[in-house]
């Protein structure tokens, strides 16, 4: 017989455990939290060294080394206060797609006691412009695509040193990344920086259902918590599995991950980059998405791990290239972001028999990891995102955020050590978001027996396209901004591999002549590609609305994008 959730989550958490509990004050507000995470990153970055001489980053042909990555990130870190007067508390940007110089770039900046400002690489030149001014990062670490977008931005707001990566031609008063981290002196260790666990540590930008994106501004501890939570889920789905106590501290052998999503996201930087840089793990880079090609690279670099979004594992299985291709080093496929139809993890165990599928939920407000559903819970409740790690409590809550009993369906509130403190300089939005450091989440949810979380619904307005969330008012304010649109509405179309996808419905105005692909153009000159709609309906009648004038988004739906 199975033990029960409880029973495992006893056994893991009892006094002298790995995933032993404590309790702590933070911000006069009482959490638990896991008394062996590190206390802050340069921790998890010292101990990283450790591992020597195994490799770390895998790009294209290029190999780096854990000793290599430590070395460089100290030398740069100590460049940053040195030559830049970067100090504690001093926001330092990144706008870079999946390079080796990402990492090393945030472990530099978290040594160096600063606030890591991961921009989504994705991002137009005026969207990265607001997130540097609204951040007042002092530095940006660019790759050669991101600088092309900001050069003819220049000057930068409050930003007082610029350096780039794998560019060609550079103005002399830009620096390039190689010259700073490229060549370190023996023996560099990190600089002397008093760091607590809950100063700043990141400054993840999201998206918020009206106006411009938001900072979500973690801490040390924040992030840290999810290293444990991460062990935790794993250890948990073995022993629910049937497995012995002791079979939990034996490492895992030889362990490689396949990096399909951004680093600039909260699963690609907590989940991934602080689990392979702790574990002493193999991490393979991507220099574009694709299924064909993550094939490729599961077989040459034996990857024990990937996954991502649903999408991509979808894609992957579904690939026709995947029969030519070895896949026998995988031991598990995780994924999260968007939602995962129960079909996905049937079809993993028909293609990949024996391995061990994971879904979860998290956001970026609670630093990934809330609850995750793996192994034999995850075949059994396919339709669900799981139970909790212990540190988090959740509720369901109705409108006036009385909770909900069991089984009822109402708004998902988080609490715990992995939620953050708020957004950067919008008290407001963090008012209305945060209730005595219960995070509301905007999913419309139920808790069932054991507590797994079934998340039925999205409150918020909000489209999630293959891992990426897709805020209808932003885009539907893009779309006013077109001469010949008298109204318009987003919605989300369901999609088999990505999720959803984005749908527009516009209603022109009187003698206005213009094309779906009109719209589509008109939105990709001024938002990234992932806001941009598949599907443009134009019509000649007004749109359903409500006695308060909202948009009856419901009917639409039904109407033009039924479930597929």
């Amino acid at each position: 017989m199975r033990p029960s959730i409880e029973e495992v989550h006893t056994l893991l958490t009892a006094p002298g455990e790995t995933y032993e509990m404590a309790e702590t004050t933070v911000d006069g507000l009482r959490v638990r939290f896991w008394k062996n995470a590190p206390a802050d990153l340069t921790r998890v970055l010292r101990s990283s060294a450790a591992h020597g001489e195994k490799t770390f980053l895998v790009y294209e042909n290029e190999r780096i080394r854990f000793d290599e990555h430590f070395a460089r990130a100290a030398w740069l870190s100590h460049r940053l206060r040195d030559e830049f007067g970067v100090r504690s508390g001093d926001r330092v940007a990144i706008a870079m797609r999946n390079l080796p110089e990402w990492p090393i770039a945030f472990w530099a900046i978290a040594a160096a006691g600063a606030v890591v400002v991961p921009l989504n690489a994705w991002w137009t030149g005026a969207e990265l412009e607001y997130g540097l001014a609204d951040s007042g990062a002092k530095v940006l670490f660019a790759d050669a695509e991101r600088w092309e977008c900001l050069a003819p931005r220049l000057p930068l707001g409050s930003v007082e040193a610029l350096v780039v990566a794998r560019a060609g031609a550079l103005p002399e008063h830009v620096r390039r990344f190689e010259d700073l981290a490229g060549a370190p002196p023996p023996g560099i260790d990190l600089p002397e920086v008093a760091i607590r666990p809950d100063d700043h540590a990141t400054l993840f930008y999201t998206s918020g259902t009206t106006g411009r994106p938001r900072g979500v501004v973690g801490s040390h501890r924040n992030i840290c918590t999810n290293l444990w939570s991460v062990g935790f889920a794993r250890a948990r789905t073995h022993l629910r599995s049937g497995a012995q106590r002791s079979a939990l501290d034996q490492p895992e052998e030889n362990p490689a991950f396949l990096l399909s999503v951004p680093f600039f996201h909260a699963t690609g930087c907590h989940s991934i980059l602080l689990s392979t840089t702790a574990l002493g793990a193999k991490l393979v880079l991507m220099h574009k998405w694709s299924p064909e090609r993550a094939l490729e690279l599961i077989e040459r670099e034996r990857i024990t791990t990937f996954g991502g979004v649903p999408a991509m594992a979808w894609e992957v299985l579904e690939s026709q290239a995947f029969a030519r291709h070895d896949t026998s080093s995988l031991r598990s496929v995780r994924y999260g972001g968007a939602p995962a139809p129960p079909e996905l993890v049937r079809r993993i165990d028909a293609r990949l028999p024996g391995r061990i599928p994971s879904n979860g939920y998290g956001m970026t407000e609670t630093s990934a990891i809330t609850s995750t559903n793996a192994g034999e819970d995850y075949r059994e409740r396919p339709d669900s995102v799981g139970v909790p790690v212990p540190v988090c409590d959740v509720r369901v809550v109705d409108a006036d955020g009385r909770e909900l009993p069991r089984g009822e369906i109402g708004e998902l509130w988080i609490r715990g050590p992995n939620v953050v403190k708020g957004y950067w300089n919008q008290p407001e939005a963090t008012a209305e978001s945060f209730t005595d450091g219960w995070v509301h989440t905007g999913d419309l949810a139920r808790i069932e027996a054991e507590g797994f979380i079934y998340v039925v619904d999205r409150a918020k307005d909000v489209v999630i396209r293959g891992g990426e969330n897709v805020y209808c008012t932003q885009v539907e304010r893009v779309l006013f901004e077109h001469p010949g649109v008298l109204d318009a509405a987003v919605i989300g179309v369901s999609h088999r591999v990505l999720g959803e996808e984005v749908g527009a419905v516009i209603v022109p105005r009187p003698g206005a002549v213009f094309s779906g692909q009109d719209i589509r153009d008109h939105v990709a000159a001024q938002m990234a590609a992932y806001n941009v709609p598949a599907h443009v309906w134009i019509r000649d009648r007004a749109l359903p609305r409500n006695p308060a004038g909202k948009v009856l988004k419901r009917e639409l739906k039904r109407e033009l994008a039924p479930p597929g």
